[in-house]
């Protein structure tokens, strides 16, 4: 079986007259930079909902179709793209998984024009109009998570590495009050520009040491994570050093290499190893339609398959607005019930996302769920 919905380029789209009326998002996720690992899944997960969506007769008759712009660019470049998707009419709405500083970017440009909807954890905070984020804050994101570990592993001494942008500062303040909750306290606090090399790590592996930190929480993403990792892993610091991650997936976990020693931890919205129905469901429509070798669907990737079906079940109650009733109409959706809830969800097999953050421990190439 192969996916039944039209995925096209920025240019195509600005450029070339649509065939028949349809629904199109402009989907920005990474194809490259720091996040680039995790655009494969991300693109399958948009890709299966957009499916699902014209497999059920589309949004009021119309197909859903994708225009796909590249994330893993500056903020500038890629909020460029957007806007002039949006001047040429060439998108109906917006949708994406990438990174904070894009995504506040993105947002000044959608506002009052379209709608916009983010799905990966974010920093928090007010929203300009037109705007809903569907993943998690940092203190929902981490709540619970560092005190159950400092607990479990008798921890005392917390260091705070993370990229240096907005949603690593805001993964920060929540940690420090988490840690402090813990009884524990922070005793070093970094930020690496992204792309930091693996040997340029070296003053804070010294650091690391220095300050006998015995945990790290860890808001670097994509391939500075696996960086990160992999200079701990080199130097035997991975052995000594519990990690949590607030980022960590099943993508960059497996361009690590894996990891054995039980310390390795991921405080995420879903994991590929979650015993649940949903999760199952999801995992089995999509080998059907995209087969056996497929990306393995990360949490990233989930995100943004229930953003598709958010937006879809939005445009087909009329509610697909670009100013502040976006996040009451979305919020309606999500939590309402009534057979118009349930006609707009008809398009999505699986229905709303559920609502939640687990702590996963890595075991090799997966992660095991903690109950």
């Amino acid at each position: 079986m192969s996916a039944d919905v039209k995925l096209l380029e920025p240019l195509d789209a600005r450029y070339l007259p649509r065939e028949a009326p349809t629904l199109r998002v402009g989907l920005v996720v990474p194809q490259s930079g720091t996040l680039g690992l995790t655009g494969p899944s991300a693109l399958d997960g948009a890709l299966l909902a957009a499916h699902e969506v014209n497999a059920g007769g589309g949004v009021r008759g119309l197909p859903l179709e994708l225009v796909l712009v590249d994330g893993g660019g500056t903020p500038a470049e890629v909020a460029r793209e957007v806007a002039l998707l949006l001047d040429a009419g060439a998108v109906d709405a917006v949708a994406g998984c990438h990174s904070s500083d894009v995504h506040r970017a993105v947002e000044a440009v959608t506002t009052g024009r379209t709608a916009y909807v983010f799905t990966p954890p974010h920093e928090g905070g007010g929203r300009l109009p037109g705007v809903f984020c569907t993943g998690a804050d940092p203190a929902r994101q981490l709540d619970g998570a560092v005190e159950r570990l400092t607990e479990r592993h008798r921890l005392r001494r917390w260091a705070l590495v993370g990229n240096d942008y907005i949603w690593p500062h805001a993964v920060h303040r929540a940690a420090g009050e988490a840690v402090a909750r813990a009884g524990a306290r922070v005793v070093l606090r970094r930020h690496l520009p992204f792309g930091t090399a693996e040997r340029a790590l070296e003053p804070l592996l010294d650091a690391l040491r220095a300050e006998r930190a015995d945990a790290v929480l860890l808001s670097l993403i994509g391939a500075d994570l696996v960086r990160f990792n992999r200079a701990l892993r080199r130097t035997g610091l991975d052995r000594r050093l519990v990690r949590l991650s607030c980022a960590l997936e099943e993508n960059s976990l497996l361009a690590y290499g894996g990891d054995a020693t039980g310390t390795l931890y991921s405080a995420m919205p879903s994991f590929a190893s979650l015993a649940e129905e949903r999760r199952v469901r999801l995992a089995e429509q999509h080998r059907a339609v995209f087969g056996p070798h497929a990306p393995v669907l990360d949490a990233y990737a989930v995100g943004l398959y229930d953003g598709l079906h958010l937006l879809a079940a939005l445009a087909a109650r009329g509610e697909l607005v670009a100013d502040g009733g976006l996040e009451r109409a979305a919020a309606r959706l999500l939590r309402g019930d009534g057979a118009a809830v349930r006609r707009a969800w008809a398009r999505a097999p699986l229905g709303p996302a559920p609502d939640g953050v687990h702590l996963a421990r890595a075991e090799g190439l997966g992660f095991t769920v903690l109950p």
